[in-house]
């Protein structure tokens, strides 16, 4: 029963140590707002710069996990290079070693006068009640995160001093003893190590706990480094769960956290013991306190970083031999990598590489509008989940090209590239929204799964028509852009109107269902938002090809409204409006076009 109670009083001490890091961490982000994630982001251009910020933004934060899985959002997302991320990792690792020494003021004592208000119980207390009367009392939410920042640490400290009156009574237990001897094999304290800070899911909670055993004054040198080696590669599991949904890159960048304290283990582990071997180190007993192993901690992660700090190429190159990327994914990739910056000072080559990514962004975004659509018809989770990878991908496009043309407007153009630019800004954004609309067909497919409703026979065949019309004006649109094809952008615009005005009647149709009790009515909801958004997709892409045919004129005006699809006129146009009105059963079209409204034809 001792023996639990021991065991109840440890686990309670760890759980407060988490809790108080945990709110002290997340106090400090609230006050410091979105600049950590801005310095992280911009202040990396050099190596020496990302180790520094990476150290720095986790002696903040508390968490050299919360760092990474920060970082990996930015890989993710494809702001920041995989070999950035490496430096900030390595950072971050250094910057974990400071709660050790934070955790050095709980062995703070004082037997009275001055010392007694040094002691850690004092200062917890003073910290407390500052922390709880700013949490209560101030109204401005940066008062109220500064008390939590105060609240955090006290709860912190209380936790180590759970944990440190928890092991203390083991320091005459001769079975602790004999485990801590068995620690000083260097495989099995590595071991120890690794599992303890997986379970724990963080190194400075593992490295506080060690810290408290130091305390019972029975832990030696030999006992303490093998486990403070294991600590950094059981401190990755955290990291390696929160990339799982991640890109290759974010897999990598977890990865990258993983390598970098197993190559730290393997290379000082074999070097350490291999010296000890031949010299016989005279401080294998020295007795460990709470001061020497944070000591040991950090100059364990300085020294690892330091010897892999000139392989940050290598590294990147084991991570992408480890985690290949796919065909499709190199293609992607090789899309931004189009967007180099020393062409900005030339915008006709920019420009060109413009229109080869922007071509690569409507291949993209014709693929997702399939996929989502094939949904309805066939739903698999693993494709809805495809197309949300890829929704997020086509946002990627939009940002990055957004960017690299508003600098290249910056730049000495002439009008025509002027016009160009205004083009390919009004392109992506259209290409943009029709990926938006692709998700949400995708969404109504899965909120029909998860509710186990399914449309009627008629629905479904009606969708099919129009859904046959939807693929081919993506195809349409996406091929006349790629080969800037004025002639093939001509059959958009009456395709277009076509699809609209085959939406317009399939609601009527659904209303009528609805009314025999045919289909339901939440049903009846789903089926007219994604006839909207089959509407709102071939209004995008008529007028990306409107955009398109504007740019060729001196005097043209791009920027049309893009909430509907406006009806042209000439007779090509109504050629290919009866035709496309042929095709998917509109009859001839005759009574369309008659029925159109006067503000429609322009």
């Amino acid at each position: 029963m001792e023996i639990f109670s021991m065991i109840l009083a440890l686990l309670s001490g760890v759980a407060m140590f988490l809790y108080g890091m945990l709110l002290m961490g997340d106090g400090l982000k609230m006050v410091a707002g979105d600049k950590l994630e801005a310095f992280l982001y911009k202040m990396t251009n050099t190596p020496l710069k990302g180790v520094a910020l990476g150290a720095g933004v986790t002696c903040v934060i508390q968490s050299s996990s919360a760092t990474t899985v920060m970082v990996i959002g930015f890989v993710n997302s494809m702001m920041m290079k995989l070999r950035q991320a490496i430096s900030i990792i390595m950072g971050a690792n250094i910057g974990t070693s400071i709660t050790g020494w934070i955790l050095c003021l709980s062995y703070i004592d004082g037997s009275g006068g001055l010392a007694e208000l040094l002691s850690t119980a004092t200062i917890s207390a003073v910290v407390a009640i500052a922390g709880i009367v700013l949490r209560m009392f101030c109204r401005r939410s940066v008062y109220k995160n500064i008390g939590n920042i105060m609240l955090g640490f006290a709860i912190l400290m209380t936790g180590m001093q759970t944990m440190s009156g928890a092991v203390e009574p083991l320091r005459e237990n001769e079975f602790f003893i004999s485990m801590l001897t068995m620690f000083s094999n260097p495989l099995t304290g590595i071991l120890v190590g690794i599992v303890f800070t997986a379970v724990l899911q963080s190194a400075s909670a593992a490295v506080g706990v060690l810290q408290a055993l130091s305390a019972t004054g029975i832990l030696t040198f030999a006992s303490a480094f093998p486990i403070v080696l294991g600590i950094g590669v059981g401190a990755a599991c955290p990291v390696l769960i929160s990339s799982i949904s991640a890109n290759k890159n974010g897999k990598r960048t977890a990865l990258i956290y993983l390598l970098n304290d197993l190559l730290g283990l393997v290379f000082w582990g074999i070097v350490f013991y291999a010296v000890n071997a031949a010299v016989h180190f005279g401080f294998m007993d020295m007795i460990m306190t709470p001061v020497s192993v944070a000591f040991i901690n950090t100059i364990f992660r300085v020294a690892t970083v330091c010897v892999l700090f000139p392989f940050i190429p290598k590294l990147e190159k084991l991570v992408c031999l480890l985690v290949k990327d796919t065909k499709e994914e190199m293609e992607e990739e090789a899309d931004f990598d189009l967007l180099e910056e020393r062409l900005v000072v030339y915008p006709a080559l920019a420009i060109g590489q413009c229109h080869r990514v922007i071509s690569g962004m409507a291949g993209k975004v014709r693929k997702n509008v399939n996929r989502a659509m094939n949904l309805l018809n066939d739903y698999r989770q693993e494709y809805f989940e495809k197309v949300q990878r890829k929704e997020d991908l086509i946002d990627k496009y939009e940002t990055r090209l957004g960017t690299y043309l508003m600098r290249l407007t910056k730049r000495e153009l002439t009008s025509a590239q002027t016009r160009q630019m205004s083009l390919y800004l009004s392109t992506i954004s259209d290409f943009e929204r029709i990926g938006d609309h692709a998700a949400y067909i995708a969404y109504m497919s899965n909120e029909m799964h998860e509710k186990r409703t399914a449309f009627s026979a008629e629905a479904l065949d009606e969708l099919n028509v129009v859904m046959g019309a939807v693929r081919e004006i993506m195809n349409v649109t996406a091929k006349a852009f790629m080969n800037n094809d004025l002639e093939e952008a001509k059959k958009v615009a009456p395709l277009g109107m076509v699809i609209t005005r085959l939406c317009d009647e399939l609601k009527h149709s659904h209303v009528k269902r609805l009314g025999s009790g045919m289909c339901e009515l939440e049903q009846g909801t789903i089926f007219t938002d994604i006839l909207n958004s089959f509407t709102r997709i071939a209004s995008h892409c008529a007028s990306i090809m409107t955009a398109m045919s504007k740019a060729e004129e001196e005097d043209g005006d791009i920027h049309i409204h893009n909430s509907r699809v406006y009806a042209g006129e000439g007779t090509e146009y109504y050629a290919y409006f009866t035709e496309y009105c042929k095709k998917y059963d509109l009859g001839d079209g005759s009574r369309h076009i008659q029925s159109m409204e006067p503000e429609e034809v322009v």
